[in-house]
């Protein structure tokens, strides 16, 4: 849970205090040991009224796996031979929850019992054992020792009657997994049994307290999908048009009518023969009020189940939602008839509400079991000594001067609450202006592991489908991700095989088609917007291909969509017949989506094991916490570190990976380039620079050693350490796993918005990518309308080699070279304007492929070698969706040389007039007019159709100029 502080000062009320004044009772679905020892519960209780607290689990399983949180305890009950991880695991639970109850005794004190509760559940083993229910919810009641404690029993056939006799003795019990009206009912008429029989005996009816859990969201996740699947088969419009009209509300329909049965039975004379005992009624808790359909609002499930005599447990992340921007009504009897006739539709399609909500409460039996299983095992490994570690372990060395930066700068962000002010998406950690809507990424691993097993259906699909491929057709964040893990995993067994397009270049293009099989492969067309030119001419080609393959009927089943809601690719995917449409976040943007769909789909297409991936990566997301204090943090300390070290002047970040992870230093690149490169400012990202001894460094870099741990290079550790004795600030980031890459993901996601917040932007826009793409938008309408792009004039032709630039830098580079006006004079004029502090980027708008990197390798390494400065390299178009808003919109210290070439061959785009060469000239030409209009010193080298001799010719002049 992310504290408050910073942001509820800024309002004039809080909305989730709010809701007491519909009496209804705010209660938090979750626990961990840091919200009791911070003193952060405390915070929550007075600042957002919250009331009460439920735990189960998967809860517990993610706090004490996710943190070092438990470690006291854990080395105690280690040398405890005789206890197993059942019994350790509930020594921790009941601290937890003994703390809580202490917390919450206020609460339960001042509303005379009313409030103030914690839930703990009873083993989920016992779902299906009244006996053993019985016997464990008064064991547990006794063991914990707190009046203002609740024992979770599960709302099952055995579950009801345990539930009834543990009322009857006076225990508070919260009865959960309730998904039906019917079950419902039959709970609160349990209830009312057991109170009276708790009268017959002499017990005092005033102290009992329960609550009846009923589920919701998860109701609409489960009739969406049918309604889903029924609206792919169905023919029938009218049909149709009924599935829809219900799709995203039947569970608030469910709820409210259930609440419709709370006022009939609490009405009743039965009733209130009891009431004037004292006795009082058993409040319907809402649970499940996470949104898990990104096209719905995230407060949904609690704005429209307000109303008296409710409680509502709700998720950290809606939790934070709510308070920013929930709306409290008393919404819970508005539109009883409306909701009626929802289920009444519901029955009318054919679909059996009783089969949903059986299916659903076995699931969740069997979902908390599968919890308490990795709960257990986790609670067993934690107690050994040898544990690994939780999180990939780092640390840093860096100069004096600026370790004192760092120190100014963690002090500067503890005493302004800035961590805490991150996680609750306040904009004034940053510019105070759009920046709180792009925070989606934060708890988004929480999310995918909800619906892992949608993933894992999709996985099995790919793997029994006789797909021999995956090809994902993306650029920038839809398609990075997916390349660091099909690199870093490469094939795994019995599933297809991953691959990324992510280029217009014609013979790039043909090289991924020849290497598929397109009848037996699987195309994930990837866009945010749905609007990117790329993916939607690469989907367009494909199409074609498929169509050709297989048939035009068959062509939609082989292509999934991963798109946000409401865009033009999702309307295509449906028209087309996809195989599965994917939803996007829309808080969440392209560079910070790799834990999103993005990421995860084709993670799971590929075979990869999603469960653990993620449950590694949340290892991360619950160490970068606000609770966790920002010297111990490690996205935060790393944010802080890079951004000193930018305002400082060492505003060139190299990057070192162990070979079995190369390819992060590619997503690390575009992360931090487009979130920090503007307004003159920003981190410019070194990858793939090979290493050269100390002294071929200036003082602008910062290097970041990434290491397998599993498969460190011996040269790079030595080549790392002699630049760290020799004074160069070194950050050193261990890999122990290579499933641990998520966790990468994520650090340098908080980290990178850490930074932005130091270096002083917002780091979620890119506002010069766009005028790159309007640039290229121009130039592909022209040739639409015209059928040629805008004729050109070189400045130099020399050996079949043609410069072009703009005016500013024609004249600037014609003055340099004196009377040398050859390809060797302009080149030597162009170096000529490096200096120190600055970089020297080569923008290759060639095909991608090993012969052509290492010749322009050899390029930058001689520049670095003899001219002490940074270097980078990039592939056109790809790098215009990732370190181009940085060259574009950065500090003003970059010499640009951009490479094109004749293509040997084109290739159409079906429906347009254009071809993927009229395409990439265009992004060059765009790419380069928006440089010339920032200022930057920029030249164009046109090569032949034989690049690989050219580039060749090149690499001898750069050898005679430098």
């Amino acid at each position: 849970m992310q504290p408050t502080g910073i942001l509820e000062t800024a309002k004039a009320t809080n909305p989730l205090k709010d809701l007491l004044k519909f009496k209804q009772s705010v209660w938090l679905d979750y626990i961990r040991r840091d919200l009791m020892t911070t003193g952060e519960l405390k915070r929550l209780i007075e600042e957002d009224g919250l009331r009460g607290m439920t735990s189960n689990p998967a809860i517990f399983e993610k706090a004490i796996s996710g943190g070092n949180y438990y470690d006291d305890l854990l080395n105690k009950l280690e040398k405890d031979n005789s206890l197993d991880a059942k019994s350790r695991y509930e020594a921790l639970a009941i601290r937890d929850i003994q703390d809580a109850a202490d917390a919450l005794r206020g609460v339960y004190d001042s509303s005379k019992a009313y409030d103030g509760y914690v839930s703990l559940e009873v083993s989920p083993y016992l779902a299906r054992d009244t006996q053993g229910t019985l016997k464990e919810a008064r064991r547990l009641w006794k063991t914990v020792g707190r009046p203002n404690i609740m024992i979770k029993v599960p709302g099952t056939v055995e579950g009801i009657p345990a539930f009834q006799q543990l009322i009857s003795e006076g225990i508070n019990i919260n009865v959960t997994l309730l998904f039906s009206q019917h079950v419902y009912e039959d709970v609160a008429r349990a209830y009312i049994a057991g109170v009276e029989k708790l009268a017959t005996n002499g017990g005092d009816v005033s102290r009992i307290a329960s609550v009846a859990s009923f589920f919701i969201s998860r109701i609409d996740s489960a009739v969406d999908k049918i309604i889903e699947t029924r609206l792919k088969s169905s023919k029938d419009s009218r049909e149709q048009e009924q599935l829809r009209g219900i799709e995203g509300k039947v569970a608030i329909a469910n709820g409210k009518l259930a609440y419709q049965s709370y006022l009939e039975i609490f009405g009743d004379a039965r009733w209130k023969a009891l009431a004037a005992k004292g006795a009082r009624v058993q409040r319907v808790l809402w649970a499940s009020t996470s949104t898990k359909n990104p096209k719905y609002s995230d407060v949904m499930y609690v704005e429209e189940l307000i109303g008296p005599d409710t409680v509502d447990t709700i998720p950290p992340a809606t939790f934070d939602a709510f308070r920013d921007h929930g709306v409290p009504r008393a919404s819970l009897t508005e539109n009883i008839e409306a909701a009626k006739q929802t289920m009444q539709s519901l029955a009318s399609v054919g679909i059996s509400m009783k089969e949903v909500t059986d299916k659903l409460t076995d699931d969740g039996v069997r979902l908390f079991a599968e919890a308490f299983d990795q709960l257990l095992d986790v609670v067993e490994k934690r107690a050994k000594v040898d544990a690994p570690a939780k999180v990939n372990p780092h640390s840093y060395k860096v100069p004096e001067s600026q370790a004192d930066a760092i120190k100014t700068a963690i002090s500067d962000w503890r005493a302004k609450g800035s961590v805490r002010g991150l996680w609750q998406r306040d904009p004034a950690v940053w510019t105070n202006s759009d920046e709180g809507k792009w925070l989606g990424w934060l708890d988004i691993t929480e999310q995918q592991l909800a619906q892992n097993q949608e993933f894992q259906k999709l996985a099995q699909e790919a793997k029994s489908g006789g797909f021999s491929d995956v090809l994902v057709l993306g650029m920038g964040g839809s398609s990075l991700c997916p390349e660091v893990l099909a690199k870093t995993f490469g094939k795994i067994e019995a599933f297809p095989r991953l691959h990324v397009l992510d280029s217009t270049d014609p013979a790039q293009i043909k090289a991924f088609e020849k290497q598929i099989d397109v009848a037996k492969t699987l195309f994930v067309v990837s866009s945010k917007s749905g609007t990117t030119l790329e993916p939607n001419i690469f989907k367009q080609y494909f199409f074609e291909r498929v169509k050709q393959a297989v048939g035009a009927e068959k062509a939609g089943s082989r292509f999934i969509a991963v798109t946000d809601p409401g865009s033009k690719l999702r309307e295509v995917a449906k028209t087309d017949g996809f195989r599965a449409i994917c939803d996007g976040v829309a808080s969440i943007g392209g560079r910070y989506s790799a834990l999103s769909d993005f990421g995860i789909v084709p993670a799971a297409l590929m075979g990869l094991d999603t469960g653990k991936f993620l449950q590694q990566t949340q290892k991360m997301v619950d160490a970068c916490a606000a609770s966790i204090p920002v010297a111990q943090n490690p996205g935060v300390i790393l944010g802080i570190v890079l951004g000193t070290a930018a305002n400082a002047g060492r505003d060139k970040l190299t990057i070192v990976t162990s070979p079995g992870i190369s390819d992060l230093g590619a997503w690390l690149e575009q992360l931090l380039a487009e979130s920090t490169g503007k307004q003159g400012k920003g981190i410019i990202p070194v990858d793939r620079e090979p290493l050269a001894a100390p002294e071929a460094y200036g003082k602008d870099r910062v290097f970041a050693y990434l290491r397998l741990e599993s498969a460190p290079d011996a040269a790079q550790d030595k080549q790392v350490a002699a630049l760290e004795a020799a004074g160069h600030p070194v950050v050193r980031i261990a890999v122990t796993d290579l499933y641990n890459l998520g966790q990468e993901f994520f650090r340098w996601e908080i980290a990178t918005a850490v930074a932005g917040s130091i270096i002083g932007i917002n780091p979620f826009n890119q506002p010069d990518v766009e005028a790159s793409k309007i640039a290229t938008r121009a130039l592909t309408s022209e040739y639409e309308a015209k059928g040629s792009l805008p004729a050109e004039s070189p400045v130099l032709e020399d050996g079949g080699v043609k410069l072009f630039t703009d005016p500013k830098n024609a004249e600037a580079l014609a003055k340099a070279a004196g009377n040398d006006k050859s390809l060797l004079g302009y080149l030597r004029a162009h170096l000529g304007r490096i200096h120190d502090g600055d970089y020297f980027a080569v923008l290759a708008y060639v095909e991608m492929n090993s012969a052509h990197q290492e010749q322009l390798q050899n390029i930058r390494t001689q520049v670095r070698d003899k001219k002490k400065v940074a270097t980078c390299l990039g592939f056109g178009p790809r790098f215009l969706h990732s370190t181009g808003q940085a060259y574009k919109g950065g500090p003003n210290s970059g010499v640009f040389l951009q490479i094109t070439c004749d293509d040997a061959a084109d290739l159409p785009v079906p429906g347009q007039k254009y071809t993927f060469g009229t395409v990439k000239a265009a992004q060059a030409r765009g790419d380069f007019q928006v440089l010339a209009d920032r200022g930057r010193r920029a030249l164009r080298i046109h090569l032949g159709k034989d690049v690989k001799s050219d580039l060749s010719k090149l690499a001898d002049v750069f050898r005679k100029v430098l």
